[in-house]
């Protein structure tokens, strides 16, 4: 399902194209504003004319001699959809294939793989770049083919990684029939940044100037505590002062007879 350069386009009716929004990060990156295979995929991906979608070819190599040789595994279809789903259809292994595996698996060679990634503003003719992982071929054997590949993306949703492990991931030398290499066992997740927490800073604007109005309607407000009872503090004080004045004479004229009987 790769796109070679030169295949034809395909064009979608209205009521399909409503289903990408055009503030889709992985449209912009595209270069597109819609799903109409307009210029921006590149080679190894292409657009899925039915489902509206980014599709994507998973290759992988395991050579005796440590090489490197890509062979196409499946197809990768990244669906246009708010949740942004993968799916992800594969071949079955030949027995060629199933074999050369296993003796890789035996030498202690690596299990590698690939899907093509789309840098921001890239074009068909700037040349082709993947992200590529791998683990031991033996794993990949004892899981009986069962891994778990993670893509993982940039906020404007541009592919930026690839992760495979295996399920279980270690390597025994247990045996494996031949039937448990037939068929892979995938589990496909897409791995995107969560955004970080923003201050409100304009809602936190918004109720301080809302405060601000809400003092200049009422001047009073902004008084102290004195400035608003006044008028009640002072009579009060004013009335201890004088209650506590006869009190200090009385007792300062009690104290001077007392010195003056003492005298006779």
């Amino acid at each position: 399902m790769a796109a070679a350069r030169g295949a034809p386009r395909f064009f979608l009716p209205f009521s399909l194209l409503l289903l990408a929004s055009p503030s889709s990060p992985l449209v912009q990156a595209a270069g597109a504003g819609s799903c109409r295979g307009e210029p921006g995929l590149r080679t190894g991906e292409s657009r899925d004319s039915e489902t509206c979608g980014l599709t994507l070819q998973l290759e992988h190599s395991f050579e005796l001699d440590d090489s490197i040789q890509f062979k196409k595994r499946g197809t990768l279809l990244w669906n246009m959809t708010p949740d942004s789903s993968l799916s992800l259809s594969q071949k079955q292994l030949t027995e060629e294939e199933r074999n050369k595996l296993r003796e890789v698996a035996t030498e202690g060679g690596l299990y590698r793989v690939r899907i093509p990634r789309r840098p921001l503003g890239s074009t068909e003719e700037s040349g082709v770049e993947y992200v590529t992982s791998f683990v031991r071929a033996c794993s990949m054997v004892e899981s009986h083919l069962s891994d778990r590949l993670t893509v993982h993306t940039d906020v404007a949703g541009n592919i930026i990684g690839l992760s495979v492990v295996t399920i279980p991931g270690s390597c025994h030398g247990a045996e494996v029939e031949d039937v448990d290499l037939e068929l892979f066992n995938t589990t496909i997740l897409l791995q995107q940044p969560i955004p970080a927490a923003v201050p409100e800073t304009a809602a936190f604007i918004e109720r301080m100037e809302q405060e601000q109005a809400q003092k200049a309607k009422n001047p009073q407000e902004q008084k102290s505590f004195f400035a608003k009872y006044w008028m009640y503090i002072i009579p009060i004080v004013l009335f201890l002062m004088m209650s506590g004045a006869p009190d200090a004479g009385g007792q300062g004229g009690g104290n001077g007879g007392s010195a003056g009987g003492g005298g006779r």
